[in-house]
């Protein structure tokens, strides 16, 4: 049971920068699931390298983008540039930037 809980344990934590090793690009994480959340279907059409639906995965705000993304854990990387994030939903989620990290807003 313990070993499958530090499996589990997300290595990456919200408004933490990312960088995306397979598609090259940098992103914000504003959610994390300890496992698969979506459905079978999106597994079957998006996840094509069918990375492992018992680890991580978190949910991104792409740069220079107005989407998000959900990806595997196994997918990404600290984003090393430290530099803000361009997406307009960056407001809507966190309060701030210090440090290379955004901050949440608090309710």
């Amino acid at each position: 049971m313990i070993q499958n809980v530090i499996k589990n344990f997300p290595q990456f934590r919200v408004g933490q920068l990312i960088h995306h090793k397979k598609f090259d690009y940098r992103g914000v994480i504003f959610q994390v699931d300890t496992v698969f959340k979506g459905t079978d279907e999106w597994y079957e059409q998006v996840a094509r390298s069918r990375p492992p639906r018992n680890q991580p995965w978190y949910h991104v705000l792409v740069h220079n983008a107005v989407n998000t993304t959900y990806v595997a854990e196994r997918h990404l990387e600290e984003d090393m540039e430290k530099t803000r994030i361009n997406n307009p939903m960056i407001v809507d989620v966190f309060s701030s930037f210090e440090n290379g990290e955004y901050r949440r807003i608090l309710h």
